[in-house]
């Protein structure tokens, strides 16, 4: 009988069974003087014992605002030390943390705030392009349930990290005490097939044994030193990042604020850090700066790999001119915690740079046939779904849109086409979904077809991802305009700038008087591509895409 496509992860390793708070709080007894976090670009160095003294103030701040179990708390900012702090704080009071992605626009920060109904916004006041502090003041009255705003840099939030009076300590205690390990405690946001943005949400348990078995796929200790040039507000930081960290007494670093590779370069060097992170692209970026070679990267050993499909290629190199000889691939999605698949340190080189690794501890995967549900076998392709602790707890306030992601059985549909082969290993073929995955963001096509339908002289818009040699994907808008109308390719982008995120702005604009169809009225969105490669002459990226 011909082996099903199903794999169930070992069990030898018992689940971590407690909070985050407890958890962090059993590292620092343990590894008290050792580095916690290193922020280059703040000059922060702080010990576990240190870190952790941090923590308990602003968990203190948060209590004297009254804020309750179950509550919500938004944090809008690039990655710094407070982001950490915030991040285990709330942990310890019970507090759900919202994480919003720092190139938010006002109507996207409106609509997660007001989704998520959160009380309080902690915000840094501007970013690059960003001035927050305008922004949040542009929506801030729509907003019926944010009570308060707190920018960092501020007396106000200085006012948070004081010490608090007499018997904050005792009640920060207490309030730990009535946690649960399967309370939620983070909600961030994603967007399914109708390109709507979902608040997945997720409890200590979800994400802390998610990071824990990270870290034990990367073989962590003590004595390593991960550099995180991803963004927290996304899984890879917050949990394959500062989790998979303090659940093994390693030390975070931060090279800066956002990705510039010759600070990571750096921080690796300075730091001597043993693991790297990041997307595709931020690898090839490092791997041709012109310091490369002068750079001292002998420290690295391992690291991770994950967000969207990396080229064989520059896996090899990354492994061979960065001394990563151990880095590993991750999949998965923010519904799942989001690691439901990883390859380990001692897989050989082929199996990490050709797959994407197999299941992860306590969690069961299949490749189902998406007509008939029935599990295929290995070596054919269907859609991954997965089971198990890290499934979210479901959609924020929406549990019409979970029951059409998790089945009656648990099981999550990823959208995504897999296979597995006879040892397990996963391969990702494709997706089912239209799904844009530009540098690591995904990006949804209907979200952008419904923001250009605001646009006046769009009658119709069809949105899909064209082939690009450095970001893997970048998005393009097929426009039908009103009769009448009148309309450049600048004209559709600036009306998204500043309004939208700037990855989701259309890199390519084509007007046309009507869409390929199906005989059923259905948009051929595949028929879409080809002619937007061959007329964009994207031959060549998408040959690099698809080896």
């Amino acid at each position: 009988m011909p082996a099903l496509a199903y794999s169930q992860g070992d069990t030898a390793t018992p689940l971590l069974e407690e909070t985050i708070g407890r958890n962090l709080e059993s590292m620092v007894a343990r590894f008290p003087d050792r580095d916690a976090l290193v922020s280059m670009h703040q000059g922060i160095r702080q010990t576990y014992r240190e870190f952790n003294r941090s923590v308990d103030l602003l968990a203190m701040g948060l209590l004297r605002l009254g804020l309750g179990v179950g509550d919500r708390v938004g944090i809008w900012s690039p990655n710094c030390a407070e982001w950490v702090w915030l991040q285990y704080a709330t942990a310890k009071v019970g507090v759900v943390l919202v994480n919003l992605n720092p190139a938010y626009r006002t109507i996207e920060v409106r609509n997660a705030l007001a989704q998520s109904g959160c009380r309080v916004l902690v915000s840094a006041q501007k970013y690059l392009s960003s001035d927050y502090r305008a922004m949040i003041s542009e929506v801030r009255h729509e907003l019926d349930d944010l009570e308060r705003v707190i920018l960092l840099d501020t007396s106000e939030w200085d006012a948070l990290m004081e010490p608090g009076a007499d018997g904050m300590k005792e009640a920060l205690s207490e309030r730990m005490a009535g946690l649960h390990h399967d309370d939620p405690i983070n909600i961030q946001f994603t967007s399914g097939t109708t390109g709507f943005p979902k608040g997945a949400t997720l409890s200590h348990s979800n994400i802390l044994n998610n990071g824990f078995f990270v870290g034990e796929a990367c073989a962590y200790t003590e004595e390593d030193r991960v550099c995180i040039p991803v963004p927290m507000y996304h899984c890879f930081g917050m949990v394959l990042g500062t989790l998979a960290c303090t659940t093994h007494g390693s030390a975070i670093v931060f090279p800066g604020p956002g990705f510039v590779p010759a600070e990571v370069l750096a921080a690796v060097a300075g730091e001597r850090c043993t693991s790297l992170y990041g997307v595709p692209t931020m690898f090839i970026a490092e791997l041709a700066h012109p310091d490369l070679e002068s750079v001292d990267l002998s420290s690295l050993r391992t690291g991770i790999m994950a967000g969207s499909p990396c080229p064989v290629e520059v896996m090899k190199q990354v492994i061979s001119d960065m001394n990563m000889a151990e880095v590993t691939i991750a999949y998965g999605m923010t519904e799942t915690s989001p690691v439901s698949t990883q390859t380990y340190t001692t897989d050989s080189i082929e199996r990490r740079v050709s797959t994407v690794g197999r299941v992860h501890p306590h969690v069961e995967i299949k490749i189902i046939d998406p007509g008939t549900g029935e599990t295929v076998e290995r070596g054919s392709d269907g859609e991954l779904c997965t089971r198990g602790y890290s499934v979210m707890l479901g959609y924020w306030d929406d549990p019409e849109r979970t029951a059409e992601a998790i089945d009656s059985d648990g099981w999550m549909h990823t959208g995504d086409r897999a296979v597995m082969d006879a040892e397990g290993y996963v391969n990702i073929v494709g997706r089912i979904k239209d799904m844009i995955i530009r540098g690591g963001d995904n990006i949804y096509p209907r979200e952008i077809e419904e923001y250009l339908y605001g646009y006046p002289a769009v009658e119709d818009v069809q949105v899909i991802g064209v082939p690009d040699a450095k970001y893997g994907e970048q998005v393009m808008a097929w426009v039908k305009l009103r009769e009448g109308a009148v309309a450049t390719a600048e004209d559709i982008k600036e009306f998204c700038r500043g309004r939208i995120a700037h990855f989701k702005v259309p890199r390519y604009v084509k007007f046309v008087n009507d869409f390929p169809m199906t005989a059923t009225g259905k948009i051929r969105k595949v028929e879409m591509r080809e002619v937007s490669v061959t007329e964009l002459g994207l031959e060549e990226a998408a040959d690099i895409k698809s080896a």
